[in-house]
């Protein structure tokens, strides 16, 4: 399936959350973080701004930082996903 963001939409894929703990614990899928790095999927054309359109700051394949309970969550072909809007997005991992 193929989706098209609208206006300052972002579609992200989080990164996996660790299996372990930092002591070596096996995780349950319940008691782990969502992780906050997440990598850009596809973005729309961006929002209107005074009657323009200002572009997207990020671009597909970015690795960019989310907040915790940022967006909300779809399923695109079995694979968990993050629908966000631009502002939510904190930065971009260099």
């Amino acid at each position: 399936m193929k989706i098209d963001p609208l206006n300052d939409r972002i579609i992200l894929r989080r990164e996996k959350a660790p299996e372990k703990s930092a002591g070596g614990l096996w995780l349950p899928d319940n008691a782990k973080e969502k992780p906050l790095e997440a990598t850009v999927v596809a973005c729309g054309p961006g929002a209107w701004v005074d009657g323009r359109r200002r572009e997207p700051s990020v671009k597909r394949g970015d690795k960019v930082l989310v907040g915790k309970y940022s967006g909300f969550e779809i399923v695109i072909d079995g694979i968990e996903h993050l629908a966000v809007r631009e502002d939510d997005i904190v930065g971009v991992i260099s």
